[in-house]
Formats: C-alpha cells, sequence, structure tokens
C-alpha cells in the first residue's frame, strides 16, 4: 500500500474542496444568469402586451393614432437595415473564419481599433443593423474594444450617411466630413477607454451574448461551418443565424420604438426655441433629443437640418453625433451584448465626449460652417 504523507492528503483535500467550491459558484452563477433571463422576459412580455393594448383600445383617440403613425414609421424605417446588418451577421458566422477574421485585423489594441472604426466605410448600415454583426463577431473572438469601436463608427463612418448629411445640408460637404472625422474620433477614443476601464472580457460581454454566438441550429457549436457543411447547408446555416438575431434583436426595436414614439408625440417642436436660448443648454437639449426621438443616423441629418433657424450649429452637430451611438432603442439592444455596467460605462462615456465636442465646436465655429 502507498504511503501518503499528510502533507500531501492535505494538499488532496484542500483540492477537493476548492474544486467543489467552484463547481458550486458556476452552478449559482447560472441559476441567477437563468433567473434574470426569465425576469427579463417577463417585463418584456408585460410591455409588449400594454404597448398593444394601448394600439388595440385606443386607436381611435387622435392621440393615439399619432403614436401609432410614429411608432410605425419608426419601426419601418428601422426594420430594412436591421434585417441587412441580421444577414451580414449571419453570413460572417457561417463564411469567416475566425482565424482569418482575427489575422485581418492589426496587431496592438490602438491599431485594431482604428481599423475597425474605419469599417463602417464598407458598411453602409445604420446603428440598428450594426448590433448583430457585432454580436457576431465577439462570438468570433473579435476584441471587445475593436467590437465597440465598429459598433459605435459603422453607423457614422460610412458613404450612406456622408451622402444624407451632405444632402440634408444643402450638399454642404464639409459639414459631412466633419461629422463624419468627429465621429470616428469619438468611436476610437470611447473604444480605447471602455478597453482600459473593463481590461477582462468577461466585464463587458454579456454571458446570454456569446453563448448565442457560438451556438446554432445546425448543431455544430463553435465548429468552423466551412469544414462539415455543403455549400447549400452553409447558405441555409446564414439564414438560420440571420433569423436568431433577427428575432432576437427585433423585439427591442420595437420596444425602444414605441418609447421614442411617446416622447416625440408629447414634446412640442415649439418648446425648443425658448429651451435653447443658449449655446450650452442647446446642446443639452439637443443632444437629449438624439437619445428620445431614435431617428436612424441615415436619417437624423434631415432632422437636425430642420432646427437650423433654433438651435446653433454645434447643438445641430451634437444631434447628428449622439443619436447614432445613443438612443432609446439601442440601449434596449445593447442588453443582447454588454452587460449593465458595462453600458451604463459606454453611456456616460458617449455623453461626456459628445458634450464636450460640441461645446468645444461652438468655440471654434460659433456661426457654423460656411
Amino acid at each position: 500500500m502507498k504511503n501518503i504523507s499528510p502533507c500531501g492528503l492535505e494538499g488532496k483535500v484542500r483540492r477537493s474542496i476548492s474544486g467543489q467550491y467552484r463547481r458550486k459558484q458556476k452552478t449559482v452563477s447560472a441559476t441567477s444568469q437563468s433567473a434574470r433571463t426569465e425576469n427579463r422576459t417577463v417585463v418584456e412580455i408585460l410591455f409588449l402586451i400594454g404597448m398593444f393594448a394601448i394600439f388595440l383600445f385606443g386607436h381611435q383617440q387622435p392621440s393615439v393614432r399619432n403614436l401609432i403613425t410614429v411608432f410605425a414609421g419608426i419601426v419601418l424605417e428601422a426594420l430594412p437595415f436591421m434585417l441587412l446588418g441580421a444577414l451580414a451577421g449571419g453570413l460572417i458566422e457561417v463564411y469567416v473564419s475566425r482565424d482569418k477574421l482575427l489575422d485581418r485585423l492589426p496587431a496592438g489594441q490602438w491599431k485594431g481599433v482604428m481599423a475597425a472604426a474605419a469599417l463602417g466605410m464598407l458598411c453602409p448600415v445604420c446603428e440598428c443593423a450594426v448590433i448583430p454583426v457585432v454580436r457576431r463577431l465577439l462570438g468570433k473572438g473579435v476584441p471587445v474594444p475593436a467590437a465597440i469601436a465598429f459598433l459605435l463608427g459603422a453607423p457614422l463612418v460610412n458613404p450612406v450617411v456622408g451622402v444624407s448629411t451632405a444632402a440634408a445640408y444643402s450638399f454642404t460637404l464639409p459639414v459631412a466630413l466633419l461629422r463624419l472625422i468627429v465621429g470616428y474620433g469619438i468611436a476610437v477614443t470611447t473604444a480605447l477607454l471602455m478597453g482600459k476601464f473593463f481590461p477582462e472580457r468577461e466585464a463587458l460581454v454579456e454571458t446570454g451574448a456569446k453563448k448565442h454566438s457560438h451556438s446554432c441550429g445546425c448543431g455544430c457549436g463553435h465548429i468552423d461551418h466551412l469544414h462539415i457543411h455543403t455549400t447549400r447547408q452553409r447558405f441555409l446555416n446564414a439564414f438560420r443565424h440571420a433569423s436568431d438575431d433577427f428575432v432576437d434583436v427585433g423585439q427591442f426595436l420595437v420596444m425602444g420604438a414605441f418609447v421614442a414614439a411617446l416622447f416625440q408625440t408629447v414634446i412640442p417642436r415649439g418648446s425648443l426655441s425658448q429651451l435653447a436660448a443658449t449655446p450650452g443648454l442647446a446642446v443639452v437639449v439637443m443632444m437629449g433629443l438624439a437619445v428620445l426621438l431614435n431617428i436612424c443616423s441615415e436619417a437624423d441629418a434631415f432632422i437636425a437640418a430642420s432646427f437650423r433657424n433654433i438651435v446653433p450649429f454645434s447643438a445641430q452637430m451634437a444631434f447628428m453625433l449622439l443619436g447614432p451611438m445613443l438612443d432609446l432603442k439601442l440601449v434596449f439592444m445593447f442588453t443582447t451584448v454588454f452587460r449593465r455596467k458595462a453600458i451604463a460605462a459606454l453611456a456616460l462615456i458617449l455623453v461626456a465626449a459628445v458634450w464636450l465636442t460640441s461645446l468645444g465646436l461652438q468655440q471654434i465655429l460659433p456661426g457654423g460652417l460656411p
């Protein structure tokens, strides 16, 4: 019989207790995560039931009819772009190899973030369409700061937004270029700060989003689709992933659009002329409207331009910068990707960055661009 020293026996006991403790902690964590998911699902269902009850029983009222019109406009405007993003996410999941994707990003956090923020030039979609793509990119192992840079930069740094911005301001190219450059700078700065404040990936990414990104209905888990499926199977799996993302994120778009429609039909635009008496206050007011109105990044320049005779140019730019990065529907959608603390930190950094940038523009360009 083999002799076991007291020290060796004590070490085995400690390892056994430590293993049991870790298994218990994982069980508690999984149970807690499941409970949070169930509670959130109940809240979402109650919210949707209440929303449709208002539509069903109050559609005879003029105010409710106006609410329905605004709500439908927001949803119909965002749905095509969100569908495009979901399709792109599904194609990335199935056709893009994780290793190839990571190899194409420059080494180093700075270069990776700057490259990711500029990818919007090749991805002309709005903020709703970017989120499903980001979910898949995170599942592929893309660094979180780079994913955040793409999330924030893509809705601003793309040709469609540039053209729409120039058109809204009577084809004034400097306005479009200024929005692109400043938006790119804010996206890069915010992503780098988030990476510094949250160095651990698990502190940023929601567990459910990561799990969802690594599994699919085809049963292949996180194995590369290119190695195990035929062309037809890969194509069908891409659409399966896209439909999952579309349904998963679409519910938050509906909820956010309803809340935005409520604010848009309640707040009279005429009151803004009194609130925006000073440039500093005008910036705050327009930032608040950007968060509440949920206007698509490909259309918000026309809304901002309509305030040219009410608020200064710096406030208009604040509206166009913050809205595509942070609004009510995006806050709902962020919960499918990031943890609550990360969302709060992201919102705080974005608000501070846009506010400071707008005040700087007011000092540099008090009369706006020619």
